[in-house]
């Protein structure tokens, strides 16, 4: 799941305050017409006692008119009108605040930690270091734990040979796999920044030789395609892209083998499942950690 970022910017919130029926509602109208875009909805509680509840929207400054006007033009589509209200949000460091507030994150044996917390590993952890940067993926994230969480999972009932990593980020999946499986990973993602702080990341985890990174839309990429069936591909992304390649994993992965998928928000597990079920792979379980949902699905 990626993310780049040049440094501090000006950001305005666009939120809506309502009851939660409607809340629920605009949440799945917004997250639909900003989907492509990566802009996140976030949907939560502001006052339990009177039962109000907020969607927003994060985006930069100089496109925020425009976001806000789309915000009310699907809105209006489906009828609503809501009073839309905006603020700013002053730049902060958020790569060095971050470095200096994360502590690590562990998801069964694995142990995702900054440079300053190399001594938090113990000796029978795969410690993964990453630190904050431009890229994806620190592994504080509750995609990313996630995916972990469910990596270790599976790895208790078989191994793995040929694993994919779909939108890699920072890379902090594809080592885990590395160091787990001791197989060759290859890490793809759209971002040519994260393709390549994926790749520096591995060598600083000692598995560069296991790490093969590519810049490549979806799994039509030569060198992805070179690769397959997979029997394991993890894709922590968005729900669209996800639904929109379910044709394509079915395609990509080998009978049997497993898809571990995140990037998605608890309200989006029934389309992504009966889109994937379409293309033949069964659903085998869920983890939701820290809001966010992860799906295990099976060919």
């Amino acid at each position: 799941m990626t993310s780049s970022q040049s440094g501090p910017t000006t950001q305005h919130r666009h939120y809506i305050e309502t009851d939660i029926r409607l809340a629920y509602q605009i949440n799945d109208i917004l997250d639909l017409e900003f989907e492509e875009d990566g802009i996140a909805v976030s949907l939560f509680e502001v006052d339990e006692s009177k039962s109000i509840w907020c969607v927003s929207i994060y985006v930069a400054s100089e496109r925020s008119g425009e976001f806000k006007t789309r915000m009310k033009t699907a809105l209006a589509k489906s009828g609503i009108r809501a009073d839309i209200k905006s603020e700013v949000i002053l730049p902060t460091d958020w790569v060095a605040k971050t470095l200096r507030q994360l502590n690590p994150v562990r998801a069964g044996r694995f142990l995702v930690h900054g440079s300053h917390d190399a001594q938090a590993a113990k000796f029978n952890d795969i410690a993964i270091k990453i630190d904050a940067g431009l890229a994806f993926g620190t592994g504080h994230h509750g995609t990313t734990a996630g995916c972990l969480e469910m990596l270790e999972q599976e790895l208790k009932s078989r191994q793995y040979f040929n694993p994919l990593d779909l939108g890699t980020g920072s890379g902090v999946l594809a080592i885990a796999l590395a160091k787990a499986c001791k197989k060759e990973v290859l890490a793809s993602d759209i971002d040519p920044v994260a393709t390549e702080v994926a790749r520096q990341n591995a060598r600083l985890n000692s598995v560069g030789n296991l790490v093969t990174c590519v810049t490549a839309t979806g799994l039509n990429h030569r060198k992805i395609t070179s690769r397959t069936p997979y029997d394991l591909i993890i894709a922590n992304i968005l729900a669209r892209p996800l639904q929109d390649m379910a044709k394509d994993f079915a395609t990509h992965l080998a009978p049997g083998g497993t898809a571990i998928l995140s990037g998605l928000l608890p309200h989006q597990k029934a389309r992504i499942v009966a889109a994937f079920r379409i293309q033949g792979l069964r659903f085998a379980k869920a983890h939701i950690r820290d809001g966010w949902l992860t799906l295990v699905l099976c060919s």
